[in-house]
């Protein structure tokens, strides 16, 4: 079925709720496993229903934020979904102390339960009202971005729009293309200072309100952490300070040799990786998805399989237009069987990576999609983002049907810039420590906590006045996740380490490797995070041998690259 055909129907609040205690009763008074399991896949079969329809009004609302009718039902499950957590915390208590959990386990493993566990102690019905504010305020964040009208040249352009001038190879454009940018911001700053603050406050709040320090906590358990903790989070940190700040900061330098700039870079400088330009897609819009249908269909029967279907069945909304959500993403619609890709093209390298990051995630899903229960099709967040960031690798042997004579520039500035992504991500992380840890902080102050950890995690910045959006540490606001999903960019960094191992593993063996991802993948979201990394031999990124192994691998492929006729 396409996407185009898929039917929107509000559920009705009061049925859905009665539907919910219906079972919780029904699994309470079950007399025997056999009669409990019934129970249990029936709540399946009525999750599938209700979790379809919120995704197929967020897809909507996001592809177009305009749209009357599907902003309304956007609203309309910002209060919802919250309470409907009350009744599912009813039915997980239940299912917890039913006398046949031994035999669900045996059944369907422990980590359900595991999880359900996490899930109780992130939720209480005393926080609802809560959960809907904060609804309402990642909502208005998200349209305030996507409402973006910037005057550019002879155009006006949306933030996604204006992406590739800020990495034109003309020095006087691309840095006109960067303070458009920040001038939007710059105007806008008051508003996005009192939507964070009012966030953080009431994040805060949430987390005193079920008994922790405040909400790093609270976060942690939203997040589903199962199998480490922020200990090694910091552990993790520390190692990313120690082995590849280093070697991101000899790649910047290397590239400020390139440009014929002086280091530390400016913010503008620093997103053009070669004199010439860098790497574009060779092509429209579908020449890429043609590309992608040609990787997936050499690269295994299950991948040419699933592309189809994503192509056939226009599973994807790719093109940036006004009034679309900005950013990428990927999701699930169970009761169809199949993901569902949201992106914006815009010019960039970063359409490629979403044929490939995105249909990562999408491809896990395809996988995965008839698993019971229903959280085992998606694993925890971290380990989602190695399929994706993976992915992205296994697509290197096709890459000049991606970027044509722009191939090589294209290897080398996608391995530099997945190392020196991971300083980035590892101080969006660090940065929202402290904000949860000293919430009483003013916008300034936190600001001013940005532009601290930049000079720490990524030295190579210059922080001068030509962009004072940037430079008075203000860019943590451009970062959707920091709003919308507290702590979840730490994620991008630990699967990016694991992706490089995987690198790694693609410069000696491409076929072992596929099997080690496809090992690693079919597992599904059937075992914590670093489960499903022993099962597939893979080394965790929490081992600092691991990341230190990774930057000397990578260092030394960047260093030997060929550069010859490359300007």
């Amino acid at each position: 079925m396409k996407f185009s055909e898929m039917t929107y129907t509000r559920p009705n609040t009061e049925e859905v709720k009665s539907k919910l205690t219906a079972l919780t009763e029904k699994l309470k008074a079950a007399a025997s496993y056999d009669e409990a399991r019934g129970v249990f896949l029936e709540m399946e079969e009525n999750q599938k229903v209700v979790m379809s329809m919120a995704e197929l009004a967020m897809i909507r609302h996001s592809i177009d934020t305009r749209d009357e009718f599907y902003d309304a039902e956007s609203t309309f499950w910002d209060s919802f979904s919250p309470e409907i957590q009350e009744y599912m915390q009813r039915w997980t208590m239940t299912l917890l102390e039913s006398p046949f959990r031994p035999d669900f386990e045996k059944e369907f493993g422990d980590l359900m339960f595991v999880n359900a566990e996490i899930g109780l102690k992130a939720f209480s019905p005393e926080i609802i009202p809560d959960m809907q504010k904060e609804n309402e305020l990642t909502n208005e964040y998200a349209k305030l971005i996507a409402s973006a009208q910037i005057p550019f040249e002879d155009g006006v352009y949306t933030l996604s729009q204006l992406t590739p001038f800020k990495t034109d190879s003309s020095d006087e454009r691309r840095l006109a293309a960067w303070k458009a940018e920040g001038k939007w911001y710059k105007e806008h700053q008051d508003k996005l200072d009192e939507i964070y603050d009012k966030l953080t406050h009431l994040r805060d709040g949430m987390g005193k309100k079920l008994g922790y320090e405040g909400y790093t906590t609270l976060g942690y358990y939203r997040m589903g952490r199962n199998c480490y903790t922020k200990d090694d989070v910091e552990l993790f940190r520390a190692a990313v300070r120690k082995y590849l700040v280093p070697v991101a900061d000899q790649i910047i330098r290397a590239q400020a040799k390139r440009l014929g700039k002086s280091y530390p870079l400016s913010f503008a400088d620093a997103a053009l990786s070669f004199r010439s330009g860098n790497p574009r897609p060779a092509g429209t819009a579908d020449d890429i998805l043609a590309a992608g249908r040609k990787f997936y269909d050499e690269l295994s029967p299950e991948t040419s399989e699933f592309f189809r279907h994503m192509l056939d069945d226009k599973m994807m909304d790719v093109l940036s237009t006004e009034g679309k959500q900005a950013g990428g993403y990927c999701t699930g619609i169970p009761m169809y069987e199949t993901p569902f890709i949201f992106a914006n093209f815009n010019g960039t390298q970063g359409d490629v990576e979403v044929v490939t990051h995105e249909a990562g995630h999408a491809f896990e899903y395809w996988l995965n999609r008839k698993r019971i229960p229903l959280e085992y099709a998606w694993p925890s967040m971290e380990a989602c983002e190695v399929h994706s960031m993976s992915m992205e690798f296994f697509a290197w042997p096709w890459a000049k049907y991606f970027f044509g004579d722009d191939e090589r520039k294209f290897l080398y500035s996608h391995l530099a810039g997945s190392v020196t992504f991971i300083p980035y991500g590892t101080m969006v992380d660090h940065f929202q420590h402290i904000v949860y840890e000293k919430p009483e902080l003013t916008p300034a102050e936190r600001h001013a906590e940005w532009k601290r950890l930049l000079g720490i995690y990524m030295p190579w910045m210059k922080l001068d006045g030509d962009i004072p959006f940037y430079s008075d540490g203000e860019g943590w606001q451009r970062q959707t996740h920091i709003y919308q999903s507290p702590f979840y960019y730490i994620d991008y960094c630990l699967a990016q380490t694991v992706a490089l191992e995987f690198w790694a593993m693609i410069q000696k063996d491409k076929d072992d490797a596929w099997k080690h991802y496809m090992a690693y993948t079919e597992q599904g979201g059937s075992r914590t995070f670093t489960d499903l990394l022993k099962n597939a031999d893979l080394v965790t990124p929490f081992d600092e041998n691991c990341l230190k192994l990774v930057c000397e691998t990578a260092s030394k492929w960047l260093e030997d690259f060929d550069m010859t006729g490359i300007e």
